[in-house]
């Protein structure tokens, strides 16, 4: 194997590590549901009580998969006193970080899908 091919195969072995918890976090279709009334939302964040009512959801079913959410890297929380908003920040967030590992995985498997010179495509 080729040193560029060893060196992006242990990048991305790396980001995948980074980012695992990230990825659980998102795969479950409740949490989707979360990350789908959060983009809704204004930048400012909403509260428990509203992203309960969007999405038909008990608020401490939604308090929970926010906690995980917020855990991964997925969605920040700010307080104001006793209140908290839940946002979806591209800054605060490991967003980036998940896009940059795609578009790593996305390339990789271009270079892979292409015809070297000399062979016919």
């Amino acid at each position: 194997m080729e040193k560029g091919c060893e060196e992006n195969r242990r990048q991305l072995a790396a980001g995948f590590r980074r980012c695992r918890d990230a990825f659980t976090a998102i795969g479950d279709e409740t949490r989707q549901a979360l990350l789908l009334a959060l983009l809704e939302s204004d930048l400012s964040g909403i509260r428990v009580g509203e992203i309960a009512q969007k999405t038909h959801l008990t608020r401490p079913s939604v308090s929970h998969h926010l906690k995980i959410l917020k855990e991964a890297g997925i969605v920040a929380m700010r307080r104001e006193g006793t209140k908290h908003y839940y946002y979806l920040s591209a800054d605060e967030t490991r967003w980036k970080e998940i896009a940059d590992l795609v578009g790593r995985v996305y390339s990789s498997i271009q270079h892979i899908s292409a015809p070297s010179e000399g062979e016919e495509g």
